[in-house]
């Protein structure tokens, strides 16, 4: 199972990333092991999440949800 996250930053800034394990991103994240844009923001909160039964399916949909607005980000998850 593979899982579109989108994770809302200490500055309230979104980023958007695709895994099999939300839960050891989330920690990978916040222990300073995450993305780049991540680290100087920390921590960061799940904010939403979807699941996808293959890798391709979820990438699509990560690079997707990546070229939002933040309007339209903010509208995914609320």
């Amino acid at each position: 199972m593979w899982h579109v996250y989108v994770f809302r930053c200490a500055d309230g800034s979104l980023y958007t990333g695709s895994t099999t394990d939300i839960d050891r991103r989330l920690k990978e994240h916040n222990a300073g092991r995450g993305a780049g844009y991540t680290r100087p923001r920390l921590p960061v909160k799940l904010a939403y999440k979807e699941d996808y039964s293959n890798r391709s399916d979820a990438q699509r949909r990560e690079a997707e949800i990546k070229r939002f607005s933040r309007r339209g980000k903010i509208a995914l998850i609320s």
